[in-house]
């Protein structure tokens, strides 16, 4: 009988044709297409595609643009542009990749691109970021992205902004990863990180140049189970700097309402870095930031109020862990103290697991005041949010009683 282990390690190889055409026709008989051609690796002599799908059991290919353009509007148009995924160097890879690690991958880049300022570091596991930072480092943007969440960290992605250092390397090194993508790597950093055998090693050097994608759309495709199609531009957010966001007021009944409190500048830059952030989180979601770092992330959750206190919670449970890690090298699952166990609850409660002075960032807008309340009873002082709920008017109360600042971004950001 096969060991179940074998099912993940073996290609399932895959029966899709190396050509591809997407094309679209007009009534009137005009008709634009886009070209495609397989993307295959050899790897020991063995040359193939992805490894499997979402799950062994599934075949999958992944296809590079390689010709035409669609122009529906001026608005809404895809070209071809220098490819960052599809074009990747596999500098070690112990078996080929699969789906989700190079989903993951773009993923990150799909926050990463907006974050092109200062180094910046996303690990991300199943289409989610487990945590985020940008700093004035590499090394310190991938410590504070690991440590945001190193419980969920394990076995993810990283992707990293700037070309990985020695230090960044050696802090990858002493934890699990299955995937490290980068511009470029410098002299040494890839003696260190190959010493994981099975460590998949992406160059993408038009990385470098992330920065253009800011503003460039591309065609989604969802199949429906009896084969439909819906296709979609992809999310382009329309606030890129701070100075996008928009007061948030509003009239109810006659009354003007409008948020007393001014955001700090380094509250700016938390909504910024967090609406950035934001769009590359499943929906519903609701996310707490602090000094460029993410607190706590909930994703893809029905309500807005259960979302927000699954991120409290989570924050809750990273500073406990966060706090037992650096000081003893333990998860706090495992601690064997109790003094010490009581002593870091006691701790994380009085830090109110680093909420204290965050901000808090939701895809859409609270319905009602109960949703902003979750972060505001926990001592976040700025919320960032879409706004146009029929009862704006109170959660601009809620945070003028709390002395919180507010502003909105006047989009909904969703990701399905």
């Amino acid at each position: 009988m096969a060991k179940l282990q074998d099912a993940y390690r073996k290609i399932n190889t895959d029966d899709f044709p190396q050509k591809l055409e997407i094309a679209f026709s007009s009534a009137e008989g005009n008709r634009q297409a886009l070209e495609y051609e397989k993307v295959l690796w050899k790897i020991e002599d063995e040359e193939a595609g992805l490894r499997y799908g979402e799950n062994p059991e599934q075949q999958a290919a992944m296809y590079r643009p390689v010709k035409g353009k669609v122009d529906f509007s001026e608005s809404n148009q895809t070209s071809l542009v220098p490819g960052l995924v599809c074009d990747l160097e596999l500098l070690q890879s112990g078996k080929h990749p699969g789906k989700i690690n190079l989903t993951d991958v773009d993923a990150g880049m799909n926050i990463l691109r907006y974050l092109s300022d200062r180094p910046a570091t996303v690990i991300i596991k199943h289409n989610n970021p487990c945590g985020v930072a940008w700093s004035q480092t590499l090394a310190d943007s991938y410590t504070r992205a690991y440590l945001a969440d190193r419980i969920a960290a394990f076995g993810g992605a990283v992707v990293c902004n700037r070309p990985i250092d020695k230090e960044t390397a050696e802090s990858i090194n002493e934890t699990y990863s299955e995937v490290v993508a980068a511009p470029d790597f410098e002299s040494g950093v890839l003696e260190i990180l190959m010493k994981k055998k099975n460590l998949r090693i992406l160059r993408i050097k038009n990385m470098a140049q992330l920065a253009d994608y800011r503003s460039e759309r591309v065609l989604e495709f969802k199949s429906l189970i009896d084969g439909g199609i819906i296709v979609q531009w992809s999310f382009l957010p329309l606030a890129q700097g701070p100075q996008d966001f928009l007061p948030a007021r509003t009239e109810y009944k006659g009354k003007m309402y409008e948020v007393r409190t001014s955001p700090t500048a380094q509250q700016l830059e938390d909504m910024y870095f967090g609406w950035m952030v934001e769009a590359g989180v499943t929906s519903n979601s609701v996310i707490y930031v602090k000094n460029g770092t993410t607190v706590g992330i909930g994703t893809g959750e029905q309500d807005r109020v259960g979302v927000a206190e699954i991120a409290r919670d989570k924050a809750y449970r990273k500073y406990a862990d966060r706090l037992a890690w650096l000081e003893r090298k333990t998860p706090f699952s495992l601690l064997d103290s109790q003094d010490y166990i009581e002593d870091v609850l006691t701790r994380t409660k009085e830090a109110r697991g680093g909420l204290i002075d965050s901000v808090m960032i939701s895809d859409a807008f609270f319905p009602f005041r109960d949703g902003a309340e979750v972060g505001l009873k926990e001592g976040v002082k700025g919320i960032l949010q879409p706004g146009g709920s029929l009862r704006d008017f109170e959660t601009i109360e809620a945070c003028n009683e709390f002395g919180a600042t507010m502003l909105y971004t006047g989009q909904r950001s969703f990701r399905h």
